[in-house]
């Protein structure tokens, strides 16, 4: 499900802090002088630049948007939601300048792209921790094995694994409703790879869409509901959803960076068309942007910012398109 990129959104006070900023914070400073975006370009740019992709990387990208919009008011950012994997159909058949992706790229879509001729960059922008999602009103599920988590989802579950008691005879006799990502989307790849061992495998009959709203919609409504979406989304509903630890780690920024929140931590990224950014100024700005804002960005995205080492690694993708 597409959504424009000011559709309204829940927003909240973020529950897990930042992580001390400072050492990135320098680091990103003294990059930013070899951006003209980061400090203004002054050159009044115009024109669109357009991108397709993740739900989970949309809220960063538009972030980035809104405040590239004090830097360059006259260009027009253009935010589609379709899914990563929709997303980069469309980028690799020239359709848009940036791909917002929650997985990376794959062979196949690598080979789409060399197919019609558009070359790319890869970029880090931030991080997240897929969040498995209850109602705030459930007090069993709290604490969930990702062995619990594949019983739940594997494909042989579909049909058969239809109430928590089934889940953990502890669990009580309640109906288990399940909600999640929709073909597309680059959360189901991950989440599935992680949980069930392989891209894409998982059981039918849950309520699948690619508009992670949805999901939030549909659990906070039912007690025994389970979902998966990316971590940002609790930090926007406090109240509305939970979050339910894994193996005994809650997903937060510190559990993501040090990487003991597993197996449901990644990175996120955003793709750029390499002729687009040669050839428009307008998105030259607003890549260089992006990546030179990283942290305050992914700070008002309420999405886990980029460590020390990823800045580097981004700053020396950023300058690989030059």
């Amino acid at each position: 499900m597409n959504r424009p990129r000011h559709a309204p959104r829940v927003q909240a006070t973020p529950l897990i802090a930042t992580v001390p900023l400072l050492a990135v914070a320098l680091l990103l400073s003294a990059c930013a002088g070899e951006s003209t975006a980061a400090g203004g370009s002054g050159a009044g740019l115009g024109g669109s630049v357009v991108t397709d992709g993740s739900s989970t990387v949309a809220p960063l990208t538009d972030a980035a948007a809104d405040l590239f919009a004090g830097v360059e008011p006259d260009v027009d950012v253009v935010i589609t939601i379709t899914g990563t994997s929709a997303g980069f159909r469309a980028f690799c058949d020239g359709e848009t300048d940036i791909s917002n992706a929650s997985r990376s790229i794959s062979d196949e879509e690598i080979a789409a792209c060399e197919a019609s001729g558009v070359e790319f960059t890869e970029i880090v922008v931030a991080n997240d921790g897929l969040s498995v999602i209850i109602s705030p009103e459930n007090d069993w599920a709290t604490d969930l094995t990702v062995e619990q988590l594949a019983t739940i989802w594997s494909p042989e579950s579909q049909g058969e694994i239809t109430n928590w008691n089934q889940v953990d005879p502890g669990f009580p006799d309640e109906p288990l409703v399940l909600f999640g990502a929709g073909s597309d989307s680059g959360t189901l790849d991950y989440f599935t790879a992680a949980i069930n061992g392989e891209e894409g495998e998982i059981r039918a009959d849950y309520r699948a869409s690619e508009d992670d709203d949805e999901t939030v919609e549909g659990v906070a409504k039912e007690l025994g509901a389970l979902g998966f979406l990316g971590l940002s989304y609790v930090e926007e509903n406090p109240g509305v959803i939970a979050a339910a630890s894994i193996d005994g780690v809650a997903p937060s920024t510190e559990t993501v960076q040090d990487g003991s929140y597993t197996p449901l931590s990644r990175p996120l990224f955003i793709y750029v068309n390499d002729t687009s950014y040669a050839d428009q100024p307008q998105v030259k700005a607003f890549v260089d942007f992006y990546v030179d804002k990283a942290l305050e960005i992914a700070e008002r995205a309420l999405v886990v910012p980029l460590t020390s080492a990823q800045i580097t690694t981004a700053q020396e993708e950023l300058k690989s398109l030059d």
